[in-house]
């Protein structure tokens, strides 16, 4: 076995991005709590560490970390926005479309509908304003920070102050999409789901994924990164 309980879950998934799914089977939460050890998260979860970190190893093998994972800051950067961002603009609006279609169609006889797509529209409309801020304010900043010579002066004081902002927005949406899995019973479709019920549930997971794998490269890899390079300037 080469998985230690003691790696942090953000550890796992860095170094091996496919067990990111293996995770969200069980229950794990990479992303806002990716600084969690597998040992403690599989025991708050009811399960035993070793055969999960097991299981996680033969599911898994290992192979090298996704090309993001060296990626230099400003690079990583650039690559959240053409890859994450991108996708959320583009799918936010759809989903939206379809997410009041299936309401308006099978709501009768599936009232839950309804609950599906409010939260999904409390969701966009937190993820849309942070997105923003990120490509306007944040991003703008990490990037002068990475290619300063000397500690800059920032409008909003230490970097950690807009990450701090940052890391709470993330845990709503964290929250909002565990909501939206559990009222979906998993994004089960029914048996008298249409296609367009079955797009929507299938969108619905892939902007689950998506974002979780997006939440952790920012908690776990990219703020980490720019805490300490502030630091360090700030050192001298």
């Amino acid at each position: 076995m080469t998985i230690a309980p003691t790696t942090t879950l953000g550890a796992l998934v860095t170094e091996r991005p496919a067990l990111a799914r293996e995770l969200e089977r069980r229950g794990l939460d990479y992303c806002c709590h990716g600084q969690r050890s597998l040992a403690d998260a599989a025991a708050a979860a009811g399960l035993d560490p070793d055969v999960v970190a097991a299981e996680l190893d033969a599911a898994v093998p290992a192979a090298s970390p996704d090309d993001w994972a060296s990626l230099p800051t400003t690079e990583l950067v650039d690559h959240l926005e053409a890859t994450h961002h991108r996708y959320l603009w583009t799918e936010m609006e759809r989903l939206s479309a379809l997410a009041a279609k299936v309401r308006d169609v099978h709501g009768g006889r599936h009232p839950e509908l309804a609950e599906v797509a409010s939260l999904y529209e409390a969701l966009r409309a937190d993820l849309e304003p942070h997105l923003l801020k990120e490509e306007r304010v944040l991003f703008p900043v990490v990037r002068e920070l990475e290619n300063a010579a000397e500690s800059p002066s920032f409008h909003c004081g230490t970097l950690r102050n807009p990450i701090s902002v940052m890391l709470r927005e993330h845990e709503t949406v964290g929250d909002l999409l565990a909501r939206l899995r559990a009222v979906t019973h998993g994004y089960r479709v029914p048996d008298d789901g249409c296609a367009s019920y079955r797009a929507l549930y299938a969108g619905l997971m892939e902007l689950e994924a998506d974002t979780h794998l997006h939440v952790h490269k920012e908690n776990n890899v990219l703020f980490p990164r720019v805490v300490a390079r502030e630091q360090a300037l700030a050192a001298g």
